[in-house]
């Protein structure tokens, strides 16, 4: 028998920001709410808690005093650009203008009001390769990281005037959504631990549990096909409990799910030290002047894989080898440089707001974090000669992939090309033309050569892809309704009292990014979904 915990209006399944933003807007309306979230109470606020806090915003106050000019049209423009979207991709053209349109009104100016400072330098991040990406600087970074949103917005919804209709519920697993005559009555799930069986009424439900991306086999099953078979190493970047559950219930009662082979997953993931779940991976922040090579060693060419420019492509060529990870060969200068981890785990200066330290860290390199890395973790690699390189190298993978002569054809051509002032090589176009943007000539070497004796130690870090987020998910209308799956006319309705808001819902439509972000629209989606789902309920315009 089930015990029924509870019944209130409205039901929000995920307790991350999208889940704590939907239910701050409702209890500022008088609505009673019910959030329930599968993780201990000490998570609180999701995988955002453990974000770096870039958000992507368009023509924002801090563009305008950096002389950035940007436009609703120049976004647009840049967006449908890099997302490819498929011909029949109609709601998540529609999110994505939705979201062009309301990410400074709605999200940048609104943070402001709720305290949310963001750093005065931004950064200029996938500016596209083979399809124009972000032709302007638009990520904005929070200052404090996503630590500090969470806990901005967490205190506010645990003090709110309100807090007496909000009930909070942790350590319950969701995993159906109950209907009767078509008409939504609450949730059903089971207690984490005891596994006793529960439910909770209530004719509004907001799914707001994440995307698939935290369960690596549901990222194989998912695999974008026209890259072949997924690698057999991926680590998990993602938070532990976005496995789809509620996009299987969804499914159960006619609501339509898409695009969940469309994944943001990164390249450059190492093995975390520390792990709080199975494959444990970090996403780190690939230095542009290292020299990415294969499995065996090989450098990647006719194109170079240079990050910030397309994260895709890096995961799309690494995704071609027979066997699916990759090296970064480099030294201890650029490492000491340009070698940085993303999120707020390892970016205290920036998640604690020391600025003197951060600019510290900035100008002369993090040398606490490489050792940390250099001494713990087991895919960073360091070596006083190639030969040895090498040697620890094969012997980290239990094979004989890698040899002397694979890595000095890598990397002679390109320290020679350095010398010779010729400069043809599209890694170095790549770095002399980030460099010419200041945020990112602070963090970048001057074409620096890795053979050179003065800057040794030589280092390798193994690579792997590192899953982190879901682009497709359960598709919604411009209200964050819940949307049935197509009838055999096409012809879909709203599931009355079914919203899905976050990584849930692929951020807006089920995939308003298409085959790609312009990043920063991982937070500043689950932002704007939050808001629009609570005014959609509330019958409220902005």
């Amino acid at each position: 028998m089930k015990n029924q915990i509870s019944q209130s209006e409205i039901i929000i399944v995920g307790g991350g920001i999208a889940g704590i933003i939907t239910a701050l807007e409702l209890l500022d309306a008088g609505k009673k709410v019910m959030l329930i979230d599968r993780d201990v109470e000490s998570e609180f606020g999701g995988l955002a808690k453990w974000a770096f806090g870039g958000m992507f915003f368009v023509d924002s106050d801090l563009q305008r005093k950096r002389g950035v000019k940007d436009s609703i049209d120049l976004a647009t423009n840049d967006w449908f650009s890099f997302a490819e979207f498929e011909a029949d991709e109609y709601w998540g053209r529609e999110w994505a203008k939705q979201y062009i349109n309301y990410s400074t009104p709605h999200g940048y100016k609104w943070l402001g009001k709720n305290g949310i400072k963001f750093f005065p330098i931004l950064n200029w991040v996938e500016r596209g390769l083979h399809q124009q990406g972000n032709s302007v600087p638009r990520f904005h970074m929070i200052w404090g990281t996503g630590w500090e949103l969470v806990r901005v917005f967490k205190w506010r919804l645990l003090a709110h005037k309100n807090r007496q209709n909000l009930q909070l519920f942790f350590d319950h697993r969701v995993t159906d959504i109950t209907v009767e005559n078509k008409i939504i009555k609450g949730i059903t799930g089971t207690k984490e631990g005891s596994g006793e069986a529960f439910s909770a009424q209530a004719e509004i439900v907001i799914v707001a549990t994440g995307g698939i991306n935290g369960s690596i086999e549901k990222v194989k099953q998912n695999w974008y096909k026209p890259w072949g078979e997924p690698p057999e190493t991926i680590l998990n970047g993602s938070h532990k409990y976005a496995v789809g559950d509620l996009h299987e219930a969804t499914e159960r009662i006619n609501g339509n799910v898409v695009n969940l082979d469309k994944h943001w997953n990164y390249a450059a993931g190492i093995r975390h030290h520390k792990p709080q779940k199975k494959d444990h991976g970090l996403s780190l922040v690939p230095c542009k002047s290292a020299i990415w090579a294969n499995y065996e060693g090989k450098r990647f060419l006719p194109m170079p894989l240079v990050t910030s420019f397309d994260t895709r492509f890096l995961v799309q060529e690494i995704s071609k080898q027979p066997i699916k990870y990759s090296w970064q060969i480099l030294n201890m200068k650029i490492m000491k440089k340009e070698f940085a981890i993303s999120g707020s785990e390892f970016n205290q200066t920036i998640r604690d707001k020391k600025f003197f330290s951060f600019l510290k860290n900035l100008l002369l390199g993090n040398p606490t974090l490489i050792k940390e890395m250099v001494d713990n973790c087991e895919d960073v690699i360091v070596a006083n000669s190639v030969e040895d390189l090498v040697s620890q190298m094969n012997a980290l993978t239990g094979e004989n992939h890698v040899t002397v002569e694979n890595i000095l054809n890598s990397v002679m051509p390109y320290d020679a090309e350095i010398d010779s002032g010729k400069h043809t090589d599209k890694q170095i176009e790549l770095i002399k033309k980030a460099r010419e943007y200041r945020g990112d000539k602070i963090r970048t070497c001057n074409l620096q050569k890795i053979l050179d004796k003065k800057a040794f130690p030589l280092i390798a870090i193994r690579e792997f892809i590192v899953s982190r987020k879901s682009l497709g998910g359960i598709q919604t209308n411009l209200a964050c309704q819940v949307l049935t799956q197509p009838k055999a006319d096409g012809k879909q309705s709203a599931i009355d009292g079914l919203y899905a808001i976050g990584e849930a819902a692929g951020f807006g439509g089920g995939g308003m990014h298409g085959l790609r972000s312009l990043e920063g629209t991982f937070l500043g989606g689950c932002v704007i979904t939050a808001r629009v789902a609570a005014k959609s309920i509330l019958n409220e315009d902005f």
